[in-house]
């Protein structure tokens, strides 16, 4: 796990404002382009939750913008259901997408998770230190 600031998305940047990308609100959008920056505003995601939706949301999004980076901000959220950490890793496999998927801010508990299924050696984890302005 490394420190870095949250990455800023690429020329194809959508407006500042956060939107829904998924029927239920939780999984939002909060730049899209190059680089796209995905999160759940700090809220835990609901245990039974739609993968193949999220997933078909996530791809179509990421093929329109041609994202090479896809990073989820998980700041606030201190656990994910199973669905979603295989999410992450089937982002990685994505047919003619090849991407870097990144988590931010996992809590102590899914960074523990990540590191004892391994999926900390598909995706990339860091870490920002949001009490420095």
């Amino acid at each position: 796990m490394s420190e870095h600031r949250l990455p800023a998305s690429g020329s194809r940047a959508l407006p500042a404002a956060q939107y829904p990308l998924t029927e239920d609100g939780v999984l939002r959008v909060y730049s899209a382009g190059t680089v796209t920056v995905l999160g759940f505003s700090g809220q835990d995601t609901p245990s039974e939750f739609n993968a193949a939706q999220y997933r078909a949301a996530i791809s179509d999004l990421l093929r329109t913008h041609h994202s090479q980076v896809v990073a989820f901000d998980l700041t606030g959220v201190q656990l994910v259901p199973s669905g979603i950490l295989g999410l992450f890793v089937s982002l990685t496999r994505l047919p003619d997408l090849p991407l870097r998927v990144q988590v931010f801010n996992p809590s102590p508990e899914v960074r523990e998770v990540l590191n004892i299924s391994r999926i900390d050696r598909l995706i990339e984890v860091h870490h920002v230190d949001l009490s420095s302005g």
